[in-house]
Parts: structure tokens; C-alpha cells; sequence
């Protein structure tokens, strides 16, 4: 009677583990409810997929763990509870060798499982095309509370940009997401993204591609992905940088290869053409060996 009674306290966890499973998953249950996926769309860049699989995957084994790690407390709290009319203490075990065995193994085997497929995922994502091989490279300049876009061979080999200012919020609280400074991607493309900054620490982050990178002034990060999905995300700076930190936003316009060239074209007639990189960054306690050459003309160098 007594084992019957055991077998029921010890179905309920594995029961409702699964419910879970067999209730089917949705789109976004699959992702883990992630943002950038959309019913029978392709996801935002070739590496949000990626992302979202090892997160999910993650919460899977978790949850797991948690479920066996419930279900024996659970077990340990009903079955080994003290009844009625019982005195003293309990047996007392010194040790029980498979027990121990079992709780040094398997955290051990998860640990190192996580840690592989985490670092597998990672290499991928961090592989950085070529020049040659990438179809758009782009430099990025983050700065006081805004964006700058260079694009590299752009308009007859020369360099167009554009120069952003900070989000002005309205008294309703309301942002112009017109007025914020857009990055054009072309669709189906590889796109190599140049990181700088040109004062203070920042990050670049475009929320529907689950990635972010740091910006550190005097040195170059590299972000690599294919766009997939055409569409106008939203990006913001992951990193106080200052008073107006959360006005430092942007947006990301991922469109056909037509409309990306006929924006470089719109840059370029209204003069937007030329070097418009570090020559132009705030800095000037840099060593010497890292500052533009804007910089040591204004110290007098």
C-alpha cells in the first residue's frame, strides 16, 4: 500500500512534464519566445535561428533538472514525513556511494554539454566574412547619444554616411521613429559591420537579431550575419553611456537590393560622400598611435 502510494507522489512531476510537451508549441514557444519570428517567415538573419535553438534547448534541460530536482524533494517531504505518534530520530545514512556518484556525474555531463554547444554556436556566429566575400560592408560609429552609418564602396568606390542625433521624446511620451537614424541593409545579403566608437563605451544592439556587441573607443569590433527578412526593426545602445543613454536609439531597414542602392544614391546628392570616420571621433587622451589625424591637427601635432 505503502508503494502504491510512492509510485502516485512520484507520477505527478513526470505528468505534468508531459502535459508541457504533449500541449503542442507555437511559433514563438519553439523560439522561446524570443522576438524577431513570424509564423512561416524566414528569422530576421542567418544567426537568430541559431540563437533562439540554444536557448530553448537550454530552458529544455533546465526545466528537465528542475522537474527531477522538484519531484525527489517533493518525495523526500511526503514519503519521509513524520507520522503520528512517531518518536526520536530517523536512520541515519553516512553515505550512499551511487547516490553520490549520481550528483557528481551528471551536473558535470551538463556543464561541459552546455559549455560545447554554447562554444559550437559561438564560433559560428563570431566567423566574420572577408571584405571580398561580404556584399555590403558597413561602418558603424556610435557616439553621445547617437549613430553614424558609413558605407564602404558605396557610389562609384567612395564612401557615403549618414550622421544621426539622439531621440527627442514628446511630452507624451512618444518617440519620432522617423527622425531616428536608420541603418539600410539589402535583403538576402552578407553584411560585415565595422564597430567603433567615437567616445565612451556603447553596444550595438538590434533586438529582433538576438545579438549585441560592444563598442570601445580605439578598437574595432566585427559583427557578421546574411539578412533573410526584409523589415524595419528596432536598435538601441545596450550600454550606459551617459545622461541620455536611453534616447540612443535607431533603426534597421532591411530592403531589396534596389531601394539599398537608391538610398546610397539619395546620400551621396545631398553630399553625404567621403571619409567620415575616426577622423571625426571625440577623443584626444588616445596614445598617439591610435588618434586621427583630425585629432592631432586640433592639438596642434
Amino acid at each position: 500500500m505503502r508503494s502504491n502510494r510512492r509510485l502516485r507522489w512520484a507520477a505527478i512531476p513526470i505528468a505534468i512534464a508531459f502535459t508541457v510537451i504533449l500541449a503542442g508549441c507555437t511559433q514563438a514557444e519553439l523560439h522561446g519566445f524570443m522576438p524577431g519570428f513570424i509564423e512561416g517567415e524566414k528569422s530576421v538573419t542567418n544567426h537568430a535561428e541559431t540563437t533562439a535553438t540554444l536557448w530553448t534547448t537550454s530552458w529544455i534541460v533546465l526545466l528537465g533538472v528542475g522537474v527531477l530536482t522538484w519531484g525527489l524533494i517533493i518525495w523526500a517531504i511526503v514519503v519521509y514525513r513524520r507520522r503520528k505518534g512517531q518518536t526520536g530520530l530517523p536512520a541515519q545514512l553516512r553515505y550512499n556511494m551511487p547516490i553520490e556518484i549520481f550528483y557528481t556525474v551528471v551536473p558535470l555531463i551538463l556543464v561541459i554539454g552546455m559549455f560545447a554547444f554554447t562554444a559550437r554556436d559561438q564560433n559560428e556566429i563570431e566567423t566574420q566574412y572577408s571584405d571580398s566575400e561580404a556584399d555590403a560592408v558597413i561602418e558603424v560609429y556610435a557616439k553621445q547619444w547617437s549613430w553614424d552609418f558609413v558605407y564602404d564602396n558605396a557610389v562609384d568606390g567612395k564612401q557615403v554616411w549618414s550622421s544621426g542625433q539622439q531621440a527627442i521624446e514628446a511630452e507624451d511620451g512618444s518617440i519620432d521613429q522617423d527622425a531616428l537614424p536608420t541603418l539600410y541593409l539589402p535583403v538576402d545579403s552578407k553584411i560585415k559591420i565595422a564597430l567603433n566608437s567615437r567616445d565612451v563605451a556603447h553596444s550595438f544592439w538590434v533586438i529582433d537579431f538576438l545579438y549585441k556587441k560592444d563598442m570601445f573607443p580605439g578598437k574595432t569590433n566585427y559583427m557578421s550575419f546574411e539578412t533573410q527578412r526584409e523589415g524595419t526593426y528596432a536598435g538601441k545602445c545596450a550600454e550606459l553611456c551617459g545622461e541620455y543613454h536611453s534616447m540612443m536609439l535607431f533603426n534597421v531597414k532591411i530592403v531589396s537590393q534596389a531601394e539599398y542602392e537608391a538610398h546610397l544614391a539619395d546620400l551621396a546628392n545631398a553630399g553625404h560622400v567621403g571619409d567620415y570616420g575616426a577622423d571625426y571621433d571625440r577623443n584626444h587622451n588616445m596614445p598617439d598611435d591610435k588618434k586621427s589625424s583630425f585629432q592631432k591637427s586640433e592639438e596642434g601635432e
